[in-house]
Order: C-alpha cells, then structure tokens, then sequence
C-alpha cells in the first residue's frame, strides 16, 4: 500500500470542497453590506448596485406589533446591520424578494441565530433545513425570546383575517 502524494491529497480534498459547496454556489451567492433591516427577517443587501431586499429562508419572526417583533428587528440590526454578509439563495417569493440564508461575516448564519435566540419560528412550511428544526426546540426549552410566553402566536396565525 503507497501513501498519495501531498499534490493529490490536496487535490482530492479540493475537489471534495467543491463538490460540497457546488449547490450553495449555484444558489446565486453574493457578498454585499447590509444598508437596512426591514424587520426580523427582511433586510436589504447591496447587490451589484443595488439595494436588494432579502426574506431570510426557513424562518418566520413575530410581526412588528407582535410580542418580540421589535426585538427581533433589533436583534437582526445588531448581527447584520452595516456588515458585509455573504447570501445564499436565488427563488424569490410573490413579493419579488429573494429568498436566502445570510451568513455573518463570523460564519455564522443569521437564519439559524434568530431561531437560537427564541426571535422567529421555524417556518416548516416552507423550509426543508433539518437544522432550524432541531435549534427551535433547544429554544423552546429554555424559554429564550418569544418562548417564554405561555402560548406565543406564530405571525402565519397572527395575520390571519379573524372572523
């Protein structure tokens, strides 16, 4: 049995990193500042030139007159606001926004932060990412943010027309 050399190693483990990134990559990833949060889970990206509003994928924050919604506006402001976030994601929902995960400049994904500080639901509707799932119930638990209320309303159900 021979050893590969150091060039092939690192030439297989480069084109492992690829193949792992390539579906992020073909996702339409840019980096761009964020010049404004809109509310939770809305902000706006600079994008060639342009200020983008981005819808954070797989999460669903309290409405600004919901309990925790300013808080998580504010929470959204003191990770994003004014840095530079790379943004994953090119489907657009029927508002035109583009639906993305952003990561902070630190790796860290702001999708995921905002459910780990108990500021947005996990939107299972429309997400299939297995992590947010298993980061809400950790929230849950310990009664971080929205949780520790006694029965927080989603915002799905909060909009809802009452009859």
């Amino acid at each position: 049995m021979t050893i590969p050399s150091l060039p092939i190693r690192l030439f297989t483990s480069a084109m492992l990193l690829i193949w792992l990134l390539a579906p992020l990559l073909a996702q339409g990833e840019f980096v761009g500042t964020v010049l404004g949060v809109i509310d939770g889970d809305s902000l706006r990206v600079m994008h060639e030139g342009t200020a983008e509003q981005i819808r954070l994928l797989g999460v669903d924050c309290p409405e600004e007159r919901q309990a925790f919604g300013t808080r998580a506006k504010e929470y959204t402001s003191e990770l994003a606001f004014g840095q530079d976030v790379t943004v994953y994601g090119d489907k657009r929902d029927r508002y035109g926004r583009r639906l993305a995960e952003v990561l902070l400049p630190d790796g860290r994904s702001l999708n995921q932060e905002l459910i780990k500080a108990g500021l947005a639901w996990w939107f299972r509707k429309y997400s299939k990412d297995l992590r947010l799932g298993e980061l809400e119930p950790q929230a849950r638990e310990a009664k971080r943010g929205l949780w520790a209320e006694p029965n927080p309303v989603p915002p799905w159900e909060w909009t809802r027309p009452r009859s």
